[in-house]
């Protein structure tokens, strides 16, 4: 569940979606969600649209709480971490009884305890001594845990991010302007604040868009987080995923 590099010795137990673990967690294992402490979680920007919607708050509200934003020189997208208690360091949403956000909970917490590495490989990133639920009798094939685990559409919507992270790292683009690294996180990870941008600004009287879309970007937060995508990809790669309204060009 933390994004730290994992040992020579894991590299090397790597293993494919047909291969077996044994695993089981539950309130009756000692170190029942000790795992939730001190560990550092990247949150994607569909992380933070489930979760924002199932805490019932907007994604500023979000981020402002349960976030700590890292910018880097260079860098037009920051990290966005999961914000620890500061007492415990215990993850925010974590109870006696377990995780108060389950059904939303993010990638990483849902991969636990399972990682995979660059070559699409899957590994274990703990061992039975720090995490006693390895050694529960109860074998899973990997493949059959991310399924069970909701892990799919995570993995879908991480790709179309990736999408647009790739050729960010692959690519140092030449832009020293502030507001588009801020427009950039908008359509990403505030995505109230970026439906307000597409619905009250001049937005859709300048390009094209079909009313469906529209139509379907106003009810749906992933809708609208697609179009993001698409809107980030055409304003900083020039992919022809939108046009110009004819009397806006002029």
């Amino acid at each position: 569940m933390t994004q730290s590099k994992p040992s020579r010795k894991k590299r090397k137990e790597r293993m494919e979606a047909e291969q077996h673990f044994d695993f089981r967690c539950d309130p009756g294992v000692p170190c029942f969600t000790r795992c939730c402490q001190d560990v550092t979680i990247v949150l994607s920007p569909y992380d933070v649209v489930r979760l924002k919607s199932t805490l019932g708050i907007s994604s500023e509200e979000f981020l402002d709480q349960y976030t700590i934003i890292i910018s880097k020189e260079k860098r037009l997208i920051p990290i966005v971490l999961l914000k620890m208690n500061e007492k415990d360091k215990k993850c925010p949403f974590v109870t006696q009884a377990g995780c108060s956000v389950y059904e939303d909970r993010p990638w990483p917490c849902r991969m636990y305890p399972l990682d995979m590495d660059d070559e699409g490989l899957f590994f274990l990133i703990t061992d039975p001594s720090r995490c006693q639920g390895l050694s529960r009798s109860e074998e899973w094939r990997v493949g059959d845990w991310l399924a069970d685990q909701g892990v799919i559409p995570y993995d879908e919507m991480n790709a179309l991010f990736g999408s647009i992270t790739g050729p960010l790292q692959t690519h140092e683009l030449d832009i020293d302007n502030p507001d588009i690294a801020k427009m950039l996180f908008m359509a990403l990870y505030n995505i109230d604040k970026f439906r307000d941008f597409v619905f009250k600004s001049s937005f859709l009287d300048r390009f094209d868009v079909e009313e469906s879309r529209i139509e379907k970007i106003k009810r749906s937060d992933l809708e609208l987080l697609k179009f993001g995508f698409d809107w980030i990809k055409f304003g900083l790669f020039g992919q022809k995923l939108f046009s110009v309204k004819q009397k806006a060009a002029k």
